[in-house]
């Protein structure tokens, strides 16, 4: 079901989808996974697949476009900008929580990639919140920054940060932005440019996606770092990483070495990681292991309650 919701003086679209069946409902209602996609994207790009077995299983799902983006409003369009995704999330977590047949007290939020990374932010601002998925996360942007450094060479990411500059010079003029290309082949000017990125993006873009975003996005990345919030967050999470990631680098997320695996706590967050074989993480085989709160030197320890 189509349905909108306000964020800042602005209108989010969404779809809504109820849970089949009564598996979840208690006496409030059912849960809801509020969900939003990462870079650039939107929510007719691949998210609804997972809304639908959410829905199936019994639990409602809110997918929504940020400001800017999709069917969304917003100027400038394709303004992205973590702060101000996190402002759209929190907006349909409180839209989510009013929903006929939601129990507000059961909100999970969902992410992938960039958003990955807010809904950690999210929750550690949001003690009411149930449950995080966060699937292949951007968790560190300095981190994968040298990542895509490895790939893209010095000389391709001087040229993504001059289009930047100019793109906030324009936005300072009160001038048209500056846009860059979100996805593009190996060697051409755009956010990603891995060998994966814009076959796997054009496979599962949706009608409303559109190739391009604000220069500006890419400062974005220095000061986004969900990884320095994660014991913040005071409810079960459920991590996936993808061991072959090339754009948001696993490590962060892997346990520290000789950790037994299993689930751990790390702060006050209980965390559980899934490994994906495959490249982006949407596919293929998985299995659970340990992880670390902050991928660094932190020691988890081990707790026997599941998620």
């Amino acid at each position: 079901m189509d349905v909108s919701f306000p964020s800042n003086g602005e209108t989010c679209a969404a779809w809504h989808l109820t849970g089949e069946g009564d598996a979840f409902s208690g006496e409030r209602g059912r849960p809801c996974v509020v969900m939003a996609h990462g870079f650039g994207a939107t929510m007719d790009s691949g998210l609804l697949p997972f809304a639908e077995a959410f829905a199936e299983a019994g639990l409602d799902a809110l997918l929504f476009d940020y400001r800017s983006f999709g069917e969304s409003t917003g100027e400038p369009r394709q303004l992205a900008w973590p702060p101000r995704h996190r402002e759209d999330y929190r907006a349909a977590v409180e839209f989510a929580r009013g929903l006929d047949g939601v129990d507000p007290e059961r909100i999970v939020l969902w992410g992938t990639s960039w958003s990955g990374g807010h809904v950690v932010y999210v929750a550690a601002d949001d003690p009411g919140i149930a449950a995080v998925i966060t699937q292949t996360p951007d968790m560190d942007g300095v981190r994968t920054l040298r990542e895509i450094g490895k790939y893209a060479g010095l000389g391709q990411q001087l040229r993504v940060t001059l289009v930047g500059i100019k793109d906030a010079v324009r936005m300072l003029r009160n001038q048209e932005p500056l846009m860059l290309p979100t996805v593009g082949r190996p060697g051409e000017l755009a956010g990603m440019s891995s060998d994966e990125s814009e076959p796997g993006m054009r496979a599962i873009a949706g009608p409303s996606w559109r190739n391009e975003v604000t220069g500006r996005a890419v400062f974005a990345e220095w000061t986004n770092r969900a990884i320095t919030r994660m014991d913040e967050v005071r409810c079960p999470m459920l991590v996936q990483i993808a061991d072959r990631d090339s754009i948001a680098p696993p490590a962060p997320r892997e346990p520290p070495p000789g950790a037994p695996r299993g689930m751990w706590r790390c702060g006050s967050t209980r965390v559980r990681t899934s490994i994906s074989t495959s490249g982006n993480g949407a596919s293929g085989r998985s299995q659970t292991s340990s992880t670390s709160c902050d991928g660094t030197s932190a020691r988890p320890r081990p707790v026997s309650r599941p998620l």
